[in-house]
C-alpha cells in the first residue's frame, strides 16, 4: 500500500501539498538535503522514496540503528561512483538519525557540504538536540504531523478497495473509533490493526465494529506497540496511576512499557511532566527526582535503566499531589486570551532613558528588600484584572507553608471564598 508519487501521498498538505514549499523543489528538481520530523507512520521513508523516484537518482538507506560510521563511509564511496554528469545527486537516507551518534553524525558533513549526496534525514525526535549543530545548519527542516481523521480514513478506504487480498472480501467499516484511535495517527499501524482484525474473522464478510477491534488487540500478546495501537492507552493508565497513588499499578504499566520495546526517553519525559504536573508544588523535589531519572537513563542506557525509572515511577506515586501549579498556568492562559495584552502598570515598567522617567515609567515601584521581611504591598497585575486570583493553594503540608505565607503578606486577598 505504500504510495509511489505525491499525488497518491495521504497527509502532509502543508509541506507537500499543491504549491507547498517542498512541492516545488520537487518539481523544480532541485531538492536540498533536508530532515524530516515527525512521529512514527506518517510517510516519513515513503516520500525519500518518492522523490528519489521522481527525481530519477540512485537511492541509498542506511538505518542509524544497525550502521556504524564505516557502512557510512562505504555509501558515500558508492555514491560517488554512480554520479553522472546529467543526473542528480543521489540521496541517501537514513532512518532514525538521531540515533547516529556525534562521529557518525560528523561524517556524513563531507559529503553533504561537497553535494556528493542529498541527505535525507528521517527522525522522531527534535532535532536540535539529537542532530549535530553543522549538519543541522546544512539541513532544511521539515515537521510531520500525525495523520488526521480524514487522512486515516482515505487510507483505510484505498486499502480496502486496492489491496489484492482485501478486495477479495466483504468489508464494512460499521464503527471506526477504535481503529482510529489505537493508530494513534500513524498509517503504518492503521494497516497492520487492520490486517490484525481481518485475519481474525473467518468469513468472507468482515463487519468491522470498535468492539471488535478493542477485543481483537486485547486478545493479541503483541498488541502493544511503542509506535502506536495500545501506545496511547498504557501510557495513560501509566500517568493516571501515579496521578492516582497506586505504585504497584504504576509499576505494572511501567514493565509493560518496557516489555514493549517503549523509548526510555519517553517514558523519562512523562515522569517529568507528571512531576510537574499532578504533584507540583504539595512535592517540589519530585521535579528534581524525575529530571535526575531521565539523565541518569540518558547516561546508563538499558537494562539498568529501568532501576531509575522504577525509582522515579514509586517516588511519584507515593508523593503528596497537587495541580494548583498546572491549573494557575491554565487560568492565566485563558484570561491573557480573553483580555489581551493589557497595559503593563508604570511603576513596575523599566526607565532606562530620561524621556521614559520623565513620563512617570519606574515612578512610585517599592524595592522590596528594603522592607521588613523582604516585603511590601503594591500592584503587580495591570489595572483592569488587578484582584484577580489565579494560583490557589491546594493545603498539602508542603503547600500550606507557601499558602499561609501568602495570607501573613497579603490578608484578605488570598483567603479563598466559602
Amino acid at each position: 500500500m505504500r504510495p509511489t508519487s505525491l499525488d497518491d501521498y495521504i497527509g502532509q498538505e502543508h509541506i507537500i501539498g499543491k504549491n507547498a514549499p517542498l512541492r516545488k523543489m520537487i518539481e523544480a528538481g532541485k531538492v536540498p538535503s533536508f530532515i524530516l520530523w515527525g512521529p512514527p507512520g506518517v510517510g516519513k521513508t515513503t516520500l525519500a522514496l518518492i522523490i528519489a523516484n521522481y527525481l530519477k537518482v540512485p537511492f541509498y538507506t542506511l538505518s542509524a540503528v544497525t550502521s556504524g560510521v564505516k557502512e557510512v563511509r562505504d555509501v558515500i564511496d558508492r555514491a560517488k561512483n554512480s554520479t553522472f554528469f546529467n543526473q542528480g545527486n543521489p540521496i541517501l537516507f537514513i532512518d532514525e538519525i538521531h540515533r547516529f551518534s556525534k562521529s557518525q553524525q560528523d561524517s556524513l558533513l563531507g559529503a553533504v557540504e561537497q553535494g556528493i549526496v542529498t541527505l535525507i534525514g528521517a527522525t522522531t525526535e527534535n532535532p536540535s538536540f539529537e542532530v549535530i549543530r553543522p549538519l543541522l545548519s546544512r539541513c532544511q527542516l521539515y515537521v510531520l504531523k500525525s495523520l488526521d481523521k480524514n487522512d486515516l480514513l482515505t487510507l483505510l478506504d484505498r486499502a480496502i478497495t486496492k489491496d489484492i487480498e482485501l478486495k477479495k472480501r466483504t468489508i464494512e467499516l460499521k464503527e471506526t473509533a477504535a481503529i482510529l484511535r489505537y493508530s494513534g495517527g500513524d498509517a503504518r499501524k492503521l494497516l497492520n490493526i487492520l490486517e490484525l482484525v481481518t485475519d481474525s474473522i473467518q468469513d468472507s464478510k468482515v463487519v468491522i465494529t470498535d468492539n471488535v477491534v478493542v477485543n481483537c488487540l486485547q486478545q493479541n500478546p503483541l498488541a502493544y506497540d511503542k509506535d502506536g495501537e495500545m501506545h496511547y492507552d498504557i501510557i495513560s493508565a501509566f500517568i493516571k496511576s501515579i496521578r492516582g497513588s497506586d505504585p504497584d499499578a504504576a509499576v505494572y504499566w511501567l514493565a509493560r512499557m518496557i516489555e514493549g520495546g517503549e523509548d526510555p526517553k519517553f517514558i523519562a519525559r512523562r515522569l517529568v511532566i507528571s512531576a510537574s504536573e499532578d504533584i507540583g508544588l504539595a512535592n517540589p523535589n519530585a521535579l528534581l527526582l524525575a529530571n535526575a531519572a531521565f539523565d541518569a537513563v540518558a547516561k546508563i542506557g538499558w537494562p539498568e535503566g529501568r532501576i531509575a525509572l522504577a525509582e522515579a515511577t514509586v517516588y511519584l506515586a507515593t508523593s503528596a499531589k497537587s495541580n494548583s501549579a498546572y491549573n494557575s498556568i491554565n487560568d492565566a492562559l485563558a484570561l491573557v486570551k480573553r483580555t489581551g495584552n493589557l497595559p503593563v502598570p508604570l511603576h513596575l515598567r523599566n526607565a532606562p532613558t530620561k524621556l521614559m522617567a520623565d513620563l512617570g515609567y519606574h515612578d512610585g515601584y517599592k524595592y522590596a528588600h528594603d522592607y521588613p521581611e523582604h516585603f511590601v504591598k503594591q500592584q503587580y497585575l495591570p489595572d483592569n484584572i488587578k484582584d484577580t486570583r489565579l494560583w490557589h493553594a491546594q493545603h498539602s503540608p508542603m503547600e500550606e507553608k507557601s499558602y499561609q505565607r501568602m495570607l501573613h503578606f497579603w490578608g484578605d486577598r488570598f483567603k479563598e471564598k466559602e
